[in-house]
């Protein structure tokens, strides 16, 4: 009884364990990382939608690398730009823009490393086909 007692006691550490690590609270490369993704993605989704404004043909490109130091001029030039505010879906995204921003300079500050200043990689980015699902 004591042995299978022993190893009813280690199975349930092992699964806390897991748990546990899978669990964990995201890191601020990582919420930085995940945020970026998510606006390029809406904003790739906002320019080939139908029946969006035709303003939004207008705005400033919004590829982001969080890798590329010129990605904080690129998110405060988008936050600024003044036309589009009527379209919910723009003014969402801006919000979300101002967010990753925030983050970038003030909470991760002193966690993200910039591999490259590279501006024009920001304005003509090498985009690889979506992997099929």
């Amino acid at each position: 009884k004591l042995p299978m007692m022993k190893m009813l006691l280690r199975l349930i550490a092992l699964l806390s364990a897991v748990l546990l690590a899978s669990s964990a609270p995201p890191t601020c490369y990582s919420r930085v990382l995940a945020l970026s993704k998510e606006i390029t993605e809406s904003f790739r989704d906002l320019q080939t939608s139908r029946d969006t404004d035709s303003c939004v043909e207008t705005l400033p490109r919004l590829y982001l690398d969080i890798h590329n130091y010129c990605v904080l001029a690129k998110l405060r030039d988008f936050v600024a730009y003044p036309r589009c505010d009527r379209v919910l879906q723009v003014s969402a995204l801006k919000e979300k823009a101002r967010s990753l921003y925030t983050i970038m300079i003030s909470y991760c500050r002193r966690d993200l490393v910039f591999l490259t200043d590279d501006c024009n990689a920001l304005e003509n980015p090498v985009l690889f086909p979506a992997a099929p699902s």
